[in-house]
């Protein structure tokens, strides 16, 4: 289970999350959704680690263990992966490399043996293929040249190989047409599990038309405002957020 109890960040000297409580259930689907500057996504980096954040009071527990104390590859071991609204490009790393150096990262921390080579390229392989993934990305450095849906299939096929606990999703909709939406939703859809949960940051409608939540979380001011069933999503949508903003002032 991943909880954060009464979290309070800053940056710079300016409160970003105001005790925000949360809880994602394994195998649960839990949308945050909110307006711009609400904190949607402060929250998806102070977990994964992020530098520049300061923690103030509260906690962020998996199990009942407190990760706040643990750098980000740690985190990242014990679970948690965050796919980012906008992924970087990084020259000079072969997208292969990357991958096999993430993977093989991960399963050291877990005890494991290094994954060989010819496992690895079959494992790559068929995830590329589930995402259409086009073979040539492979070959290139990693997110150079490619496009912004080219980008979000890759953080989701990054998240395919490390198969974590906690999948954080930081508006992976942003920027990306209905094909590359549906290509990606789908992907998520196919890592669902009872043993994994995931965290969709988004501020439309639309991508939990593809991926369906479970619950739905609407945030404001730093602070979770109200909670509610998918049918929740569809209200923001017809009216907005201007009844939780006033609520949260």
């Amino acid at each position: 289970m991943l909880e954060i109890k009464n979290l309070h960040v800053e940056v710079e000297g300016k409160k970003i999350l105001n005790g925000l409580n949360l809880t994602v259930n394994p195998g649960e689907v839990a949308a945050i959704m909110g307006p711009n500057g609400s904190g949607k996504s402060t929250l998806s980096y102070v977990i994964a680690g992020k530098d520049d954040y300061d923690v103030t009071d509260g906690e962020i527990l998996i199990d009942g263990e407190n990760i706040l104390d643990k750098d980000p590859e740690e985190r990242a071991a014990a679970g948690i992966f965050l796919a980012f609204q906008y992924p970087v490009e990084i020259p000079g790393v072969a997208t292969m490399t990357f991958l096999k150096a993430s993977l093989n990262a991960q399963r050291r921390a877990r005890g494991e043996s290094d994954m060989s080579t010819p496992d690895f390229m079959r494992v790559v392989r068929e995830a590329a293929a589930k995402l259409e993934v086009d073979p040539d990305m492979l070959k290139r450095p990693l997110n150079v040249g490619f496009s912004g849906g080219e980008k979000k299939r890759m953080e989701i096929l990054q998240m395919a190989l490390l198969s974590p606990r906690y999948g954080i999703l930081d508006e992976t909709d942003s920027g990306l047409d209905i094909d590359a939406l549906r290509i990606v939703a789908g992907g998520v859809n196919a890592l669902r599990a009872e043993n994994r949960g995931f965290l969709v940051i988004t501020h439309y409608q639309r991508l939990l038309d593809y991926i369906k939540p479970d619950v739905v979380h609407i945030m404001s001011r730093g602070q979770i405002v109200k909670t509610g069933s998918a049918d929740l999503a569809l209200e923001l949508e017809k009216n907005g957020y201007r009844d939780y903003v006033a609520d949260a002032a």
